[in-house]
Parts: C-alpha cells; sequence; structure tokens
C-alpha cells in the first residue's frame, strides 16, 4: 500500500510540471525563473519519493529510472547552481510524459 502512496504522489507532481510547462518552449522556460524553479522543485521531490520505494518494488519494476530520478534530486539538492537547464527541459519534455504512462501502468499493481 506505501508504494501506492508514493507512485500517486509522483504522478501529482509530474502532473504540475507537465501542467507548467504546456505551451511552453525552452527560450521561455530558461527565461522564466519561477516557472524554472517549480518544476525544478517538483523533480526534487519526485527524486526524495524515489528513494522511499521498496526495493522489492524497485527491482519488480525495472524500466523505471529510479535510480536517475534519485541522481537528479541529489544534483538539485547539492549542487542547485550546477543544474543543467538543458538537461532539465529534456527531461521535462521527453522523459516526463513516459514516466507518466508507465507509473500510471503500476499504480495499482
Amino acid at each position: 500500500m506505501r508504494n501506492d502512496i508514493i507512485i500517486l504522489k509522483m504522478q501529482g507532481y509530474i502532473e504540475k510540471i507537465l501542467q507548467y510547462c504546456t505551451d511552453t518552449t525552452y527560450e521561455d522556460f530558461e527565461r522564466n525563473t519561477l516557472l524554472l524553479e517549480a518544476c525544478v522543485f517538483n523533480l526534487s521531490q519526485l527524486g526524495e519519493l524515489a528513494s522511499k520505494v521498496d526495493s522489492s518494488f524497485i527491482d519488480a519494476h525495472p524500466s523505471i529510472p529510479w535510480k536517475q530520478m534519485r541522481g537528479l534530486r541529489n544534483k538539485i539538492v547539492h549542487d542547485y547552481e550546477g543544474v543543467n537547464l538543458s538537461l532539465v527541459w529534456e527531461i521535462i519534455s521527453e522523459d516526463l510524459p513516459e514516466l507518466k504512462d508507465q507509473l500510471k501502468g503500476i499504480a495499482s499493481n
């Protein structure tokens, strides 16, 4: 049950990020400090939650990028000034929609 709650929370953070960035270009993202910080915060929350998922659940779902989510969270928290904005944008625009679908598929399993 605990993992299901974590997955639901993760889905919520992804949904927020995707809503924030609807009809947004990279150039808009890069210039809009409020948007950028909101997205980076929510990405860090994804990584924090990924670290709370049981290891057996992680092993059962190897296609989910658990390690990468935790790594991005650590980068954001420990080296905020060094965060690569183009990488963050790539994650938001390319990886999050896929992750959203993956998490949707495992939420109740």
